[in-house]
């Protein structure tokens, strides 16, 4: 129903699953339907979707974002043919850019994985809207984009500091953590979002979810080794 409902999953699944290119098509700037104008945000996120192609090698020029109306048939008409010649140029996804079809779908699944991340490191420039859209234009660098990824934050819940009382687990939104009421929780790094809501929600007199960034996560303990032994009070 509306531009600013495109996600940048959806983008970068379409691409996983063979397509070329990815056109959207919105209303024009000041003709949006709904509160707050969803095109303003359909613009702040292809300009941050473009960056993030780039970052894995993928030519921006496969994904555009059209202004035209349902009620503009001929130029939308226009407007896809010409998008697709322009693909046709390209090729198929992966030849102009010279990388193969599995190295391609590995590193799209690698930024798809980061999404949630990526949303709440950008929040407010997401958030924004301008008064002119070629603003947005300016909004996301290449620089800005390659620190995203190298300073990329992860979760780790310290073993001695765990007190299993599942706060974390029941939390995730993701159910990337292991654990139960008397087992030292772990957290599955592949299935991490890296939301940070476990970092959040640990009480502060554990502390047991630390923050990384820019580092290796330790390895997990064995998971022999997790039942947590409570140290009782001497009399």
């Amino acid at each position: 129903m509306c531009g600013g409902r495109i996600d940048i999953a959806f983008i970068l699944r379409a691409l996983s699953g063979g397509a070329d290119g990815v056109i959207i098509c919105s209303c024009w700037p000041g003709e949006c339907h709904f509160v707050p104008e969803g095109n303003y945000n359909a613009v702040s996120m292809m300009n941050l979707t473009k960056k993030l192609l780039e970052h894995v090698g993928i030519n921006p020029e496969r994904l555009r974002l059209q202004w035209v109306t349902a009620s503009e048939g001929i130029q939308y008409v226009e407007t896809v043919t010409d998008f697709t010649t322009k693909l046709k140029e390209l090729g198929p996804l992966g030849t102009s850019e010279e990388i193969n079809k599995n190295e391609l779908k590995s590193k799209l699944q690698e930024v798809t994985k980061l999404i949630p991340y990526i949303k709440i490191v950008k929040r407010e420039k997401l958030a924004l809207h301008l008064d002119n859209v070629e603003e947005y234009n300016k909004l996301y660098t290449t620089d800005e984009i390659e620190k995203l990824f190298s300073e990329v934050v992860s979760y780790y819940i310290d073993p001695e500091k765990c007190q299993a009382c599942m706060i974390c687990s029941r939390r995730c939104p993701v159910e990337a953590i292991a654990g139960g009421k008397k087992q030292i929780h772990v957290i599955d790094q592949d299935k991490c979002i890296k939301c940070g809501t476990c970092f959040e929600v640990c009480p502060p007199r554990f502390g047991a979810v630390k923050k990384i960034s820019g580092e290796p996560v330790p390895s997990p303990i064995p998971e022999k080794e997790r039942t947590l032994i409570r140290k009782t009070k001497k009399k």
